[in-house]
């Protein structure tokens, strides 16, 4: 399983992104993706995952600011984020668990990371 992710970049503080991440190759029937982030100097923390169901969970520092959400058709998931702020920068990671619903760090398979950079 390959999982690519893209639409990264630079945004002023309020201003908003989204992130895809779409899974390829021998992709599990059923699977959750979780979304995990890792500024400079900090350890990866947990953002928000989505269960095969589309079930959603976030961390606090995200919640009402930033969606998870998912089509099976396509096998992508994506990562809305609005009001940005600096400390949201980040590289920001997709990662896929083969599983219906899933939440921790032990994930299958991972995406290569894309950077999001929020200036003030």
């Amino acid at each position: 399983v390959q999982l690519q992710a893209s639409g990264g970049g630079s945004v002023q503080a309020g201003g908003s992104l989204r992130i895809s991440c779409t899974a390829s190759g021998r992709t599990p029937s059923r699977f959750a993706v979780g979304w995990l982030r890792q500024a400079p100097g900090k350890v990866r923390e947990f953002v928000g995952t989505i269960s095969w169901s589309g079930t959603t969970i976030y961390a606090d520092s995200v919640k009402g600011r930033f969606t998870v959400s998912r089509d099976n058709r396509k096998s992508t998931i994506y990562l809305e984020m609005n009001s940005l702020k600096p400390e949201d920068t980040a590289v920001y990671y997709c990662a896929l668990k083969e599983a219906g619903a899933y939440l921790g760090f032990d994930y299958d398979y991972w995406g290569q990371g894309t950077l999001v950079t929020v200036s003030s």
